[in-house]
C-alpha cells in the first residue's frame, strides 16, 4: 500500500510551528502536492539546498544560496529565479532568518509556488524535514498478528486464528514485555532496511482475548505495558502441532525461514503448539536466541564444532 501525497498546506499545517514557518508569498499554490517522483534519473530528491540541476520539490535557501543568487548579474539572477519557480518544486524555503528579495516574492505569487521563510538554519530545516517525510511518505502494510516489544526488540507473533496469539500476548505483558498493537499492527519501511511498527489509532492499548473480551492493557497493567512503535525484527509463527511435519523443523537449528515484507527479509521462527507446552518462555528464549545470532554465536554450529573435536581427539 502506498501512502497518499501530502500538499504543502499538510506539511505547514504539521510542522509550520516546530520550525518557525511564515508565509512569504506564493499562498495560491498551498495544494502543491509533495510525493515520491519517479524520473529517468531516478527518484527526485524531496528536501535539500538550492539544486537547479536536479531540483528538489522543497528548495531551502540559506546563506551560501542567496548569496550565491544575489552576487549574479540581473539576467543570470532572473533566469535562475524563473527556473526556480517553473520547475518541479512545490515548496520554497528561506532560512536563517533572511530577507526576501521582492523579485523572488513576485516570481512566487505569479507561478503559485509557497514561499516561506524560517529563522532556523538551513541544515537544521532539512534534517526535520526528511524525518517528517521519512515516517509520512514511507510504504506501508497492515499485517495480522499481535507486535510486541520482547526483551528490547519488536516481535510479530502470527498464526490462524484462534491459535491462541491473544493468550501468548497477555501471558507476556504479565511477564514485563509491551503490547505494540493487537490484530491490524501496521508497518512502514522508514529507512532501507528499516520497518517500523504501530497500532492504528482506533485499537490503541487494546487486546482482544476469547473469553475475556476486549482488555484495555494500558489501564490494567498501567504506562509501562504499552509501547508506542517499534521496529520489526522478528516473526515468531505459531502453528499446530499436528500440522508441524519433521521436514518444517531442524533438529538442531529449529524452524527458522524468512517472510518479505515490503521489501525486506524478516526472520521468521515456527514455534509448534500443542497441550502443556509454555509459550511464553519459548518465545523469550527464541527470542533470546535470535540476539545471540546477531551477535554470531549459533549453538548448533558450537555444538558441531565440539563434536568435530572429540572425534578428532578420539582418533
Amino acid at each position: 500500500m502506498t501512502t497518499p501525497p501530502l500538499t504543502v498546506h499538510h506539511v505547514v499545517e504539521a510542522m509550520g510551528e516546530r520550525l518557525a514557518l511564515r508565509w512569504v508569498a506564493g499562498h495560491q499554490g498551498r495544494e502543491r502536492r509533495i510525493a515520491h517522483q519517479a524520473t529517468p534519473h531516478g527518484s527526485t530528491s524531496l528536501v535539500g539546498h538550492l539544486n537547479i540541476i536536479h531540483p528538489n520539490q522543497i528548495q531551502v535557501l540559506g546563506p551560501d544560496e542567496m548569496r550565491y543568487l544575489w552576487n549574479l548579474r540581473k539576467n543570470s539572477q532572473r533566469d535562475i529565479l524563473e527556473q526556480l519557480v517553473n520547475g518541479t518544486a512545490a515548496l520554497l524555503i528561506v532560512t536563517d532568518g533572511l530577507a526576501v528579495q521582492p523579485e523572488l516574492c513576485a516570481l512566487a505569487d505569479k507561478q503559485a509556488v509557497p514561499l516561506l521563510s524560517t529563522a532556523l538554519h538551513s541544515h537544521e530545516i532539512i534534517n526535520i524535514l526528511r524525518y517528517f517525510f521519512s515516517d509520512k511518505l514511507a510504504e506501508t502494510i497492515t499485517l495480522h498478528g499481535v507486535f510486541m516489544e520482547v526483551l528490547g526488540i519488536g516481535v510479530l507473533l502470527t498464526g490462524e486464528s484462534a491459535i491462541g496469539k491473544s493468550e501468548l500476548a497477555l501471558e507476556l505483558i504479565s511477564r514485563g514485555h509491551r503490547l505494540i498493537a493487537d490484530d491490524a499492527p501496521e508497518f512502514a519501511r522508514i529507512a532501507p532496511d528499516i520497518l517500523r511498527g504501530t497500532c492504528p489509532p482506533v485499537l490503541e492499548n487494546f487486546l482482544e482475548v476469547r473469553g475475556l473480551g476486549v482488555l484495555n492493557i494500558r489501564a490494567m497493567y498501567g504506562d509501562s505495558a504499552i509501547k508506542s512503535s517499534k521496529y520489526l525484527r522478528l516473526i515468531i509463527d505459531l502453528k499446530d502441532q499436528v500440522d508441524v511435519t519433521s521436514a518444517d523443523i531442524d533438529r538442531l537449528h529449529g524452524g527458522r525461514c524468512s517472510r518479505e515484507v515490503l521489501g525486506l527479509q524478516v526472520p521468521v521462527i515456527t514455534l509448534p503448539v500443542a497441550s502443556g507446552r509454555n509459550l511464553a518462555v519459548m518465545v523469550e528464549a527464541a527470542v533470546r536466541n535470535h540476539l545471540l545470532r546477531l551477535r554470531g554465536y549459533i549453538a548448533a554450529d558450537d555444538l558441531s564444532a565440539r563434536q568435530r573435536r572429540q572425534m578428532q581427539s578420539d582418533s
